[in-house]
Order: C-alpha cells, then sequence, then structure tokens
C-alpha cells in the first residue's frame, strides 16, 4: 500500500531544527572575522538548506510506500561513506609517507603542509571511517537483536548526515588551521557543539530501539555499543569544555591549562582508544563471528565478564601517556598499573572470539569474511 507520509512532530522539529541551522550558518559566514569561519558557515547553511529542500520534497512530493521492516537504507549509506572515508584517509596517508621522504611535495603551501595533512589522515581514518562503521553497524545489530526497526524515521538520517558534516568541517577545518591542537580532538568549538548534538540523537535513537525490542534479553554486543555512545559522548564533553573568544569566531580556550589539560587530554585519548576504537569494535565481534560461524559464543559468561571488566579497567589507563611528567607519580603509577591489568580482559575477549570457532574451523578454508574475523581478532590480543 502507498500513501504520501503525514507530516509529524518529528517532521516539523526537524524542519525547525533546520531553519534555525541555515540562519546559524548565514550569521556566521557574515560576521565570522576568520575567512575560514566563514567557508565553514557557507558549508554549514547550504547542508540545512539541502536538509530542509529533502524534507519538503519528502511531505510534498510521490507517494511513498509506509516503513515496514528493518531500517536497511541508513545502514547502506553508512557502509557507502566508510568506504569512501576509508579510501580518502588512506589517500591522505599515503600522501604524507611521501612528504617525509621528498619534502618538495608540501609545495610550501599551508593548506598541503604535513603538520595540516598529518591530523586529517589520522581523523579521516579513526573518525570518518571507524566512525561510519560504527554507526552503520550499530543501527544493523541493535535492530537484529531486538528485533524490531530502529526507533525514528528521520532521527537515523539526521545521525548519518549531521555527522558526514561534522567529518567536512572537522577536515576542511584542518586544512584552514581552524583547531584547538589537541591530539584527536583537534576540531574547535562550534565543531564541537555540532558533534554534540549528533551524538545525543544517536544515542535516543539507540536507547529507544532498545525499550521497544521484541527480544526480552539485550545482547552483549549491544552493551559494548552503548558503552562506546555514553562513553565517547562524556569524554566529548569534557575534554572540550573551552570558552570561545567570540560566538562567531574560530578560537576558543580550553577551560583546563598545565598539568590538568595534559591529563584531561590523554584520559580523553587513550580512551578514545579504549571505547571507540576497542569496545565499539568488540560489538563488532560479538555478532558477526557467531553469525558467520554460525555457531553460539563460545561463553557467554566469559563475554559478561569481559564487558564490565574492561570497561572499569580501560577509563583508569590514561596517565600512562604522560610517564616522567609533572603529572604526580600516583597518578603516573594507577595509569600504568590499570594498563598491565587490561591485559586479562582483553585477552579473555579474544580467547572468546577465537573459541567460538570450535567445531567451525573448517570455515577459514571456504569464507574470506572469517579469515579477516578471526585475523582481526587475533590481532587485537596481539596488539594488546
Amino acid at each position: 500500500m502507498t500513501e504520501r507520509p503525514q507530516s509529524t512532530f518529528g517532521d516539523l522539529g526537524l524542519g525547525a531544527c533546520l531553519a534555525v541551522g541555515f540562519i546559524i550558518g548565514i550569521l556566521f559566514a557574515a560576521r565570522a572575522p576568520e575567512p575560514g569561519v566563514v567557508f565553514h558557515g557557507w558549508v554549514f547553511s547550504a547542508g540545512c538548506l539541502a536538509g530542509l529542500v529533502a524534507l519538503i520534497r519528502r511531505n510534498f512530493g510521490a507517494t511513498q510506500t509506509a516503513p515496514h521492516g528493518y531500517n536497511e537504507a541508513v545502514v547502506k549509506a553508512g557502509v557507502i561513506a566508510s568506504m569512501f572515508w576509508g579510501v580518502a584517509g588512506f589517500v591522505v596517508g599515503l600522501v604524507i609517507a611521501l612528504q617525509l621522504a621528498f619534502p618538495a611535495l608540501n609545495f610550501d603551501l599551508p593548506w598541503t603542509s604535513f603538520g595540516r595533512l598529518r591530523p586529517l589522515h589520522t581523523s579521516a581514518v579513526i573518525f570518518a571511517f571507524g566512525g561510519n562503521v560504527l554507526i552503520a553497524t550499530s543501527f544493523y545489530v541493535v535492530q537484529r537483536t531486538c528485533r524490531t526497526r530502529l526507533a525514528g524515521d528521520l532521527a537515523p538520517w539526521f545521525v548519518f548526515w549531521g555527522y558526514q558534516m561534522f567529518i567536512l568541517l572537522a577536515g576542511t577545518g584542518y586544512l584552514l588551521g581552524i583547531t584547538q591542537s589537541k591530539e584527536y580532538a583537534e576540531p574547535e568549538w562550534y565543531v564541537d557543539l555540532w558533534l554534540t548534538i549528533v551524538w545525543v540523537v544517536y544515542l535516543l535513537i539507540f536507547l529507544c530501539t532498545l525499550a521497544k525490542r521484541r527480544e526480552p534479553h539485550i545482547y552483549v554486543a549491544n552493551w559494548f555499543y552503548l558503552a562506546f555512545i555514553v562513553t565517547i559522548a562524556m569524554l566529548h564533553v569534557i575534554n572540550n569544555l573551552a570558552i570561545p573568544v567570540s560566538l562567531t569566531g574560530g578560537k576558543s580556550y580550553i577551560l583546563f591549562s598545565g598539568v590538568q589539560d595534559a591529563l584531561t587530554q590523554w584520559w580523553y585519548g587513550h580512551n578514545a582508544v579504549g571505547f571507540f576504537l576497542t569496545a565499539g569494535f568488540l560489538a563488532l565481534m560479538y555478532y558477526f563471528v557467531p553469525k558467520r560461524a554460525e555457531r553460539p559464543i563460545y561463553s557467554y559468561r566469559l563475554s559478561i565478564v569481559h564487558f564490565w571488566a574492561l570497561i572499569f579497567l580501560y577509563i583508569w589507563a590514561g596517565p600512562h601517556h604522560l610517564h616522567y611528567t609533572a603529572l604526580p607519580d600516583w597518578a603516573q603509577t594507577l595509569g600504568m598499573t590499570f594498563s598491565v591489568m587490561l591485559w586479562i580482559p582483553s585477552w579473555g575477549g579474544m580467547i572468546n572470539g577465537l573459541m567460538t570457532l570450535s567445531g567451525a574451523w573448517d570455515k577459514l578454508r571456504t569464507d574470506p569474511v572469517m579469515r579477516m574475523l578471526v585475523v582481526s581478532v587475533a590481532f587485537y590480543g596481539m596488539s594488546t
């Protein structure tokens, strides 16, 4: 049955937010003192305008089929974005590697210098490629393990396109020199604020999907995804607490200073690795390894122990980035002690993933996806 989609409070609310965003973008473009921020203002207003046009066409355009089943479209879009940003990040990595060997490739231009391209490469691979992988797979996994459609009709698309806007603003900001010079947290205050809005909507979608699940048990992969989403939100907000010089300017000053700033930064930096690049991707392991092996997880009890041990220990390990600095000795020792203890849950998770193939090792001869998954889990254990 086809019908014209009815305007809802969600449509009206999103339309109002996009209209406000368009006006804010125009204000930045008109009043910002830095040319780079002016450019960002135009980019943001153009993105909001495109969203408004798409929303109007959705409500007043051709008839559409009423949504049913799982929301696969946003997952497919996330996979495509992941591949695009992955290739882009690897290309930039190749360029900066060549610049180290052939300095003339810096071209004596600020926008193409190693100092600006290196964080672009790092963030493109971690946050653009990795972030899209995690968002897309979390939307895929939570629907199937809860046996229900993703919460919201437009909200997942807002998260997807909002995250692409964050990547675009952050990446062009690196090239234009608009950064706050914090490792893995280079974007300036207004880009951080936009990511916070997108991330809160992402968290609400995930929680609402869990709340309306038709499967009574919350599978362990969703625990890891939820830990990733909640902890990254906390890390992002606290590490980026800053006071902007002006409401339309691209310069801000971090709230912390000295050793407190260093400790906050590496509490964030280490746990970005711990919860973005570890907990989130372990959620992939706990869903896709058993699914591909057509076997239940080796030990569900071990997976629960793995989860709680990992999230408790990881959050304390940041000070190991600050050995032999002004950080108090007790804090350095605490960070190193928890880092050593992390070896136990990390290997517990690796063993749980590998032993899931018990009785299915023959799949390694015929299934290339299974080979990649097993090698990934093995390297996770070895890198620990």
